[in-house]
């Protein structure tokens, strides 16, 4: 299966600025995420070159500086080196992100206690109200899509995914 974290280099980073968020939701900034790697490298890393990471100009960073940067985003340094574990990592995120909405993670547990066929009308139920409130926005509906997705444009939904700290 081709996911979106195998890749560039810059792919995989800009992935990471895609999925983890800061607490309040917003994504990260070139600037605060240079800033941080900077300061745990010791060693020189702007905004500049990040946006160059960020868009393929710069492509043989320093270990010590994919380290810093899969500190600041508090996944393992593999993340860069090993596509398999890339997209796993990934999957794992997108997953926290969604457990983090407090409903999500409520209707989850609520959910482990069901029947099969409990479950399956659940599933049926979302997918419903997905294809109703995509209607009321004008969106496409696809049967079958994640509720409120659009239609496939090759690339699965993300939900952000807030960082604590930093």
């Amino acid at each position: 299966m081709d996911h979106p974290s195998a890749g560039t280099l810059a792919d995989k980073i800009n992935r990471l600025f895609e999925v983890v968020r800061r607490p309040d939701r917003e994504p990260y900034r070139n600037e605060e995420v240079a800033t941080a790697c900077r300061e745990a490298t010791g060693e020189s890393f702007s905004t500049t070159y990040l946006w160059q990471l960020r868009n393929g100009r710069r492509t043989n960073p320093t270990k010590r500086h994919l380290e810093a940067l899969a500190q600041f985003f508090q996944v393992p340094a593999a993340y860069f080196f090993d596509d398999e574990r890339s997209a796993r990592i990934v999957e794992e995120l997108e997953l926290l992100g969604a457990l983090r909405d407090s409903a999500v993670r409520q209707i989850a547990l609520r959910a482990v206690t069901l029947s099969p066929e409990g479950l399956d009308t659940i599933s049926d139920m979302i997918e419903a109200i997905g294809r109703r409130e995509a209607r009321r926005a004008g969106a496409p509906v696809e049967r079958g899509a994640a509720p409120g997705a659009p239609v496939e444009r090759g690339a699965a939904p993300v939900a952000p995914v807030e960082r604590d700290g930093g």
